[in-house]
């Protein structure tokens, strides 16, 4: 898709359903310029009148079409009550809507990869410039639209002549405006990627509090936020700089075409060029106001651009590394994983797994284990697909990872993590993920995963808490174990999550997942204990990067080799 139909197809979200209270606003700016330039020459009807002119309207007249003025204006200013946040309010919830869904349809790879900060900014800061440099200067882009041109037709019905001095001295201001308008577009974006560096800052500062406390990192941690806000204000700086530019040049120019006009009006009044006292007054006034829109157009079009820019930085990032294409396999595995000559490293050059090849039979249960840095979590890690640039070839039940589509691949495995991720809803909510299941469903995968005790203790609708702070590591662990029983995964990769855990915890959490027939698991863990390892089908074994060797619990210990050593060590 080109840059413009990306750019359309994101705009349109502003719009859908929302085309009413859009044009409603929009007819009320154009109706309030309307009344502006009417204001305009109603001033120049009462000064001609107080003054003589011949053929003037008598001031009753004038008080007719001043209450008019103050009818009208009423009903014009409630429209635009009513339609403008009505509009600002559907607009922005329809297009983060969306950009919350287009962001859902990343693979797990892709955050992998990704900075994480560029959304974070994106929804925050870039957004409320996209508010309010785009949508909400679209009512004053159509005001001073109206009110300018409006009053130059005005100006050229009064005297055509001096219309054409006027304009001439407006070209000041207009090419002041015009030549800051670029580089305040380029400031903005600069704002925008200050701004994404320094919320990834945050971001990983809070994420890791615990670690900065512990170490006493508080003064290093204070120092690498204060030196991204720092870069984040100063391109806040010189964009303020750049606004008072505009604005005091312009300005200054503004006066002197302004009154410049005055002056020659007056000359022209002096010589009998038909110019009236009232004409000369409100000339100043109108040229005020096409000056005015000649003056903010520039910068109101430059804003346009700096938050449409920011509108493409956004889609560009939420449709990269989306990988909707690919094979869709079932849902079941009736096979197994077999992995052939796997190698794999996260930079060039330095590989962490060197030609792994073992096959992982469906229904199976399975343990790796091996030394710290030997590759266990990398492995399953690209069994989930975290990556696609692998050697080698990964297979479920004879499909290749790399053509397998995201979508099919999370419906037939689940990972369970270390760090579970529980939202601050209901035990019954994170369980389920906010969607419907069958009530049977549901308990028998409370039963299944272990959570039984603690549904009947507190109840489905007790609270979790931020993060899961009113849970228990354990209590995570089977919440994150009933989800993937919820959903029927017909694998299930546990990836050291009982690492944080008690070793009373880790021993029943580890239990619960050797318990659950029919689901191939894979297990990653440090925990080396016999009773739990006599009960896993194989057991693989990791040492730099390399299967050590393989075998059940039995056949290892009487080899006696790299895993009696691991073993022994471990007791």
């Amino acid at each position: 898709m080109s840059n413009a139909a990306l750019r359309r197809e994101y705009i349109t979200k502003f719009y859908n359903g929302n085309k009413i209270a859009y044009s409603c606003m929009i007819l009320s700016a154009m109706l309030i310029a309307s009344m502006n330039i009417y204001d305009s020459w109603l001033l120049q009807q009462f000064v001609d009148a107080v003054s003589g002119v011949e053929g003037s309207f008598g001031l009753g007249t004038i008080s007719v079409l001043v209450a008019l003025d103050v009818l009208l204006i009423v009903p014009i200013k409630a429209l635009n009550y009513v339609s403008e946040p009505h509009f600002m309010k559907k607009a922005l919830s329809q297009f983060k809507t969306f950009a919350f869904e287009r962001l859902t349809r990343k693979s797990i790879a892709s955050f992998k990869i990704e900075d994480t900060g560029v959304y974070l900014s994106a929804f925050s800061n870039d957004l409320a410039t996209v508010e309010a440099g785009y949508l909400e200067k679209q009512y004053m882009l159509t005001f001073m639209v109206v009110w300018g041109s409006g009053s130059l037709i005005l100006m050229l019905v009064y005297s055509p002549l001096l219309t054409l001095i006027a304009v001439a001295l407006c070209v000041l201001p207009f090419l002041t405006s015009a030549l800051a308008g670029k580089r305040l577009e380029r400031a903005e974006k600069t704002v925008s990627e200050k701004n994404a560096g320094f919320t990834a800052s945050l971001k990983d500062i809070l994420s890791g509090f615990s670690v900065i406390k512990s170490f006493r990192a508080e003064g290093a941690a204070v120092d690498l936020l204060t030196k991204s806000s720092d870069a984040s204000e100063e391109a806040k700086c010189r964009r303020r700089k750049l606004n008072v530019i505009i604005s005091m040049t312009s300005g200054l120019a503004s006066s002197i075409a302004q009154f410049g006009s005055f002056l020659v009006g007056a000359v022209l009044a002096l010589s009998g060029f038909g110019i009236t006292p009232g004409i000369l007054i409100v000339f100043m006034n109108l040229t005020g106001a096409v000056i005015s829109s000649v003056r903010e157009m520039p910068g109101l079009l430059a804003s346009r651009r700096a938050a449409l820019g920011l509108v493409d930085k956004m889609a560009s990032a939420l449709e990269s590394n989306v990988r909707d294409e690919g094979r869709d396999i079932p849902k079941s595995l009736k096979d197994g994983i077999s992995v052939r000559d796997l190698s794999f490293g996260y930079e060039p050059g330095r590989e962490v797994l060197h030609d792994i090849s073992f096959t992982f039979a469906a229904g199976k249960s399975y343990a790796v284990v091996g030394a710290s840095g030997s590759g266990k979590s990398t492995l399953l890690s690209l069994l989930m697909a975290s990556r696609r640039d692998y050697a080698g070839e990964i297979r479920y039940d004879g499909a290749e990872l790399r053509q397998v589509s995201s979508k099919s691949l999370y419906e037939l495995v689940s990972m369970v993590e270390q760090d579970v991720f529980v939202f601050d809803a209901s035990i019954r909510d994170n369980i389920t993920m906010f969607r419907d299941f069958p009530e049977e469903d549901v308990e028998r995968a409370i039963e299944r995963s272990g959570l039984s005790p603690l549904i009947a203790g507190h109840g489905p609708d007790y609270r979790c808490g931020e993060n899961g702070k009113n849970l228990s590591g354990g209590e995570k662990q089977r919440i994150s174990i009933a989800r993937s029983l919820l959903q029927s995964s017909s694998v299930l990769l546990a990836d050291e999550v009982t690492a944080s855990l008690d070793a009373k915890t880790a021993y029943q959490v580890t239990g619960d997942i050797l318990k659950l027939e029919g689901i191939t698991r894979i297990v990653v863990t440090h925990a080396l204990t016999e009773s739990l390892l006599r009960q896993y089908d194989g057991i693989l074994v990791l040492k730099d990067g390399r299967i050590a060797e393989s075998g059940s619990f039995e056949e290892l210990m009487d080899k006696r080799g790299y895993f009696h050593a691991l073993y022994t060590v471990s007791q």
